[in-house]
């Protein structure tokens, strides 16, 4: 037998079976999001690869940790495993009834049982899920986020668990209610057949490791990887954050509807004693943070205990790591959720919206919240955290092709991540796992515009001993009228500095720069007008900066420079190097730049903030820093 009873109740594995499950999860999970890459229609899902897969058992439990996914939880709720039977596909995407799984409504996800008879008949015992954001699932606005919406009623079809496929056979009725309701119904249709097949490919594949290895084999082994992770976070992570509570809040910094204002985002984190009753944990005290907003920037995070928000949240623990590759090696599954209690404010806040609240760039508000907390445990570990990183934007065009056809291009633009304590920040990264711009040569080909191009934000990233990374530069030149749309934050307040480091450049996007018509274009529009040969200028976030700027090797500066990275006038402003010769050899100035960063330094005010948040926080806050920047 491979599984025995230890005295203390626990179930001990053979270490080698134990290995070919996990393997064999993490394969099965990768294969059916290569099924739905290859087999999907829409450019989000096949392309910029939008979407994300998840192996839970029986129990609920997220079992792998590659990438994450949403909740098996509210299609248990309305559907009892004893009513659920092989060849069944569940199907949901409303956010209120998703029980925190899924943020807006075009993510739509899909669900399916795993079944396997130990002799009594089939019974559940894991699910195959996989989620993604699709083009358009209706709405005010083509791409179902409209960015001044009031309501969830203005942001497309909304649709509870049901059961989307009745033991193998597809529910027509409801395929065609959804379709019709989307502007691009044959790419939602191609889409979600691509993620059924692939689920219940995913299931067939897990059902297989039951029927090879047992019930008892195979769960046993779900234990043992679920308490593994608990087991090495507690050790390798918990371990290095010092007893205590912190304080620290970001802010979103415009909703679509009010004028721009900060919305709040605090997190106050305590780390409990190693001889606490339930051991040592972490909680996430989310008490502070800002009224529901009247746009769609609102996130609803307080559903089955907060469990999908812990499990997003949990990578930046993996930060404290011993080193790089050790942090890569970690996986976020269920384990780390058994370390983390979650504290949610009454309902009517931005992460406890009260229904029809709209969501759609709910964005805002979850991405943002990484950003917090890598900021609370900055405070916690005295710096040994990253700077602040990039957050996702969706930009894109759209109207009539020259065939009189409707088209729709969206795109998930990444941006620079923050300086860490030992390396610079990397370079137009996107915070979605996984997730990639657009090809240029796929996107000239389907839709009526140039990418005149697509390179690095020059002095994007924000200075430090270690810079920011840089963000994105893209130029499209339209070759037939069109609108252009923008979902997307960061274009006041900057991607943080810590510990020294300075914020990077936020997000900006101008209509015909340089021309007779040139105009920057808000963060949040719906439906901006872009004539026939426009150019069309995107400029994504850089990261923020990590130390002190004039304590950056010299030679480094002197690189960027070459590199075209950083500007030679960035590199005498931010970083006090004086730079000559020739562009293709730029040389310091080393007297001078000594010099220079002697009176920079002397010229610089006392006590400064341990968090630098760039110029856009004092135009909307009045004041250069808030109360929790400082140690």
């Amino acid at each position: 037998m491979s599984v025995r009873t230890l005295t203390d109740g626990a179930r001990a594995v053979d270490p080698v079976l134990l290995e070919i499950i996990a393997g064999s999860l993490a394969s099965i999970e990768k294969e059916v999001e290569t099924a739905i890459g290859r087999t999907a229609r829409s450019p989000m899902i096949r392309d910029a690869h939008d979407f994300r897969a998840g192996i839970h058992d029986r129990r609920l439990r997220k079992l792998t940790g590659r990438s994450y996914s949403a909740l098996v939880h509210p299609v248990v709720r309305d559907f009892p495993v004893q009513t659920m039977r092989p060849g069944d596909v569940f199907f949901h995407n409303d956010v209120y009834l998703s029980e925190g799984g899924i943020g807006h409504l075009p993510d739509l996800c899909v669900t399916v049982p795993v079944f396997h008879d130990d002799g009594d008949g089939p019974r559940v015992v894991a699910f195959v899920q996989a989620f993604g954001h699709h083009d358009d699932i209706g709405g005010a606005v083509p791409g179902s986020m409209p960015s001044h919406a009031t309501s969830v009623f203005e942001e497309g079809l909304m649709v509870p668990p049901i059961r989307l496929w009745d033991q193998g056979v597809p529910n027509r009725a409801v395929l065609t209610i959804m379709t019709r309701n989307s502007r691009m119904p044959e790419s939602l249709a191609a889409d979600l057949d691509a993620e059924c097949a692939a689920c219940l490919m995913g299931a067939r594949r897990l059902g297989e490791l039951f029927d090879r290895y047992g019930a008892d084999e195979v769960e046993a082994c779900f234990d043992a990887v679920v308490a593994g992770t608990t087991a090495t976070f507690r050790r390798e992570i918990l371990a290095k954050i010092p007893v205590g509570t912190w304080t620290w809040e970001d802010y979103a910094e415009h909703d679509g509807v009010e004028p721009p204002r900060l919305h709040t985002q605090r997190i106050t984190l305590t780390r409990t004693p190693d001889d606490a009753p339930a051991g040592p944990k972490l909680i996430f005290d989310f008490n502070g943070t800002g009224p529901q907003a009247k746009g769609p920037i609102n996130h609803c995070a307080n559903y089955a205990d907060g469990n999908f928000l812990a499990k997003w949240l949990a990578p930046i623990l993996r930060n404290l790591a011993d080193s790089p590759e050790r942090m890569a090696e970690l996986d976020v599954n269920e384990g780390v959720v058994d370390l983390i209690e979650m504290r949610f404010p009454p309902p009517g806040t931005l992460l406890t919206p009260v229904f029809p609240a709209p969501t759609n760039a709910r964005t805002f508000v979850i991405l943002r919240l990484l950003g917090v907390l890598a900021g609370v445990l900055a405070k916690a570990v005295g710096g040994r955290m990253p700077a602040d990183q990039e957050t996702i934007r969706y930009t894109g065009v759209y109207g009539t092709d020259a065939s009189g056809e409707p088209y729709l291009m969206r795109e998930v633009l990444g941006g620079g991540s923050g300086g860490r304590y030992y390396a610079d920040g990397e370079d137009t990264i996107h915070v979605v796992p996984d997730s990639r711009n657009l090809p240029a040569e796929f996107s000239e080909a389907r839709f009526p515009f140039l990418v005149e191009r697509l390179g690095l934000a020059v002095d994007s990233g924000g200075p430090g001993r270690f810079r920011g990374g840089l963000g994105y530069e893209k130029h499209l030149r339209m070759l037939a009228d069109g609108f252009f749309m923008s979902i997307a934050d960061r274009s006041i307040l900057s991607c943080w500095g810590v510990n020294g480091g300075r914020a990077g450049q936020p997000f900006g996007v101008t209509i015909d720069p340089g021309g007779p018509d040139e105009r920057d274009v808000d963060a949040l529009a719906d439906a901006e007008f872009v004539p026939a040969g426009t150019l069309i200028r995107i400029r994504t976030t850089g990261g923020g900066g990590w130390g002190d700027p004039l304590d950056r090797d010299v030679d480094q500066v002197v690189r960027d420079v070459a590199w075209g990275k950083v500007s030679r006038q960035a590199a005498a402003a931010d970083y006090g190097v004086l730079i000559g010769g020739p562009d293709d050899s730029p040389a310091a100035d080393l007297a001078g730049t000594n010099s220079l960063r002697a009176k920079m330094r002397a010229e610089r005010e006392p006590g400064r903030p341990f968090f630098d948040r760039g110029p856009g926080y004092a135009r909307l806050a009045g004041t250069a820093a808030a109360p929790v920047d400082w140690l």
